[in-house]
């Protein structure tokens, strides 16, 4: 292959992991960081969109005449709006890739950020519904993407590390959710001052979503000049004709481990969506005023979380473990969950704050294990949609979670919502732990390595395409050789 550096993106010095004979065929860009910052950057503008409602809840039930429920609505519409919209996003991301999936996702952000500055009266409850309903749609455009860059522009021994970073930006938008509002917005009675203090926070996320999209638009490529990684070489080079979206799909949901993954991991994110969105009214009921500190109870969540994820993605790089750590942090939730419920009601705050820490750890730190143990278990079907059927997992769970959870708060207190989640958590525990650690990308990356050694004058990517024909029909075209199939 011949050498176009002069005319195309630098790689990386040092980030090189070409085996013998295989010049110019796998390399790191420099760009990977910047393409990384940028998505998490504007997925963060759209988590904090997602809790800027719930984090003060009991504000604007007073300030648009709502109900409780109304509000958790807001929150809800996020996880409501993926379910039906996954599957076409999804096949987009497959046919369009990755740049035109960032630009409508980071298009639908700063939109719905706008026309939310439109409802800054109370009457105008519906305005800000249809913001919050256009910013949900492009959340459906941001959750399937974390694995799905690190897998294009990041190399084997990083992109654990790459999908925990890019989950770490949307994490950091929840916890801005929780910080932020209740500083801008005070609990003040008068209307006129509370409207402009809300119209302060519309204006301020409307400008960041209209700055992060102008960046996209200039920015964020496609994909980086050569594959990161003899894995995404083998992506690359299978034919894209003989690729079938539905084929892939009913792939995925015959493999037994990635379905009990599915469902766990569901559970997990669902509680901490219901937990998340219901924080300020548990908070309140027990430390009645206390919103600001309410506020902070979740960033200590969430940011213990981010603290968690990242460790987990550097720790899954380093070890490959993705069995064992998935189950230790899930266990870990369990607990964290059932010292959280029991230590609520005492009276002390800093104790509330100390249990949101340990259980955002490992409630919050689970999110990017998901990910990329489905991308293990799935190779090579495509990060997008494996990661989509995640979070269609976690939207349906979530939602029934949140109902269900607010309503036995309202009636039984939320000792009782609390041991609601725990249980859920138990059965994921048990469940994670009936998995088969499968990790087939990590597989293929071995058994490329190995074969370039073995022919070290012949391209990895011109040997994984020369095909058996013993090969089974439903893997042919996929660019897997026999000895891969038997993995």
């Amino acid at each position: 292959m011949v050498r176009q550096e002069s005319l195309q993106e630098p790689a990386e010095p040092g980030g090189d992991e070409r085996g013998p004979g295989v010049a110019g065929e796998v390399r790191v860009s420099r760009r990977r960081w910047v393409v990384l910052l940028l998505f998490s950057s504007y997925s963060l503008c759209n988590a904090f969109q997602w809790i800027q409602y719930g984090s003060i809840s009991n504000v604007f039930m007073r300030f648009y005449g709502v109900s409780a429920f109304a509000i958790d609505w807001l929150s809800m519409c996020y996880m409501l709006t993926y379910i039906p919209l996954l599957f076409p996003v999804a096949w987009l991301l497959d046919r369009r890739g990755l740049r035109l999936i960032a630009l409508t996702g980071s298009a639908l952000n700063a939109l719905g950020a706008w026309v939310k500055l439109g409802s800054l009266r109370p009457p105008l409850f519906p305005v800000t519904v249809l913001g919050q309903v256009i910013c949900s749609l492009a959340q459906v455009f941001i959750l399937g993407m974390p694995s799905c860059i690190a897998s294009v522009w990041f190399g084997s021994r990083e992109v654990s590390t790459a999908c925990s970073i890019a989950v770490f930006g949307n994490q950091l938008g929840i916890a801005l959710g929780f910080l932020v509002p209740p500083v801008l917005v005070p609990n003040v009675e008068n209307v006129e001052k509370l409207a402009y203090h809300i119209s302060i926070m519309f204006f301020m996320t409307a400008g960041v979503a209209t700055a992060l999209f102008i960046l996209v638009v200039i920015v964020f490529k496609e994909k980086p000049p050569y594959p990161p990684s003899q894995a995404q070489a083998l992506i690359q080079s299978r034919p894209t004709v003989e690729y079938s979206y539905v084929q892939s799909i009913l792939r995925l949901l015959r493999n037994t481990s990635f379905v009990l993954l599915m469902v766990t991991y569901g559970l997990n994110t669902g509680c901490f969506y219901s937990l998340s969105t219901l924080l300020n009214r548990m908070v309140i009921h027990h430390y009645p005023g206390e919103e600001v500190n309410a506020g902070r109870i979740g960033l200590t969540l969430v940011l213990s979380g981010m603290a968690g994820a990242l460790i987990s993605g550097l720790w899954l790089d380093r070890t490959k473990t993705y069995k064992q750590t998935t189950l230790v942090v899930y266990i870990m939730s369990l607990v964290g969950m059932i010292v959280y419920t029991f230590t609520l009601s005492l009276g002390h705050l800093w104790v509330v704050f100390v249990t949101a820490g340990v259980l955002g750890f490992f409630m919050t730190g689970y999110l990017p294990l998901g990910f990329e143990f489905a991308a293990e278990l799935t190779y090579p079907e495509s990060e997008g949609t494996s990661s989509g059927l995640l979070n269609v997992s976690a939207q349906i769970f979530g939602i029934a979670f949140t109902i269900s959870q607010g309503q036995i708060m309202d009636r039984y207190g939320t000792k009782a919502g609390n041991l609601f989640l725990c249980s859920f958590l138990l059965l994921g525990t048990i469940m994670t732990a009936f998995i088969k650690a499968d990790l087939r990308r990590q597989q293929a990356n071995v058994e490329s390595e190995r074969t370039v050694s073995k022919s070290p004058s012949i391209p990895v990517a011109h040997l994984l395409l020369a095909q058996d024909n013993s090969q089974p029909p439903s893997l042919l075209g996929m660019g897997l050789s026999l000895s891969e199939v038997q993995l």
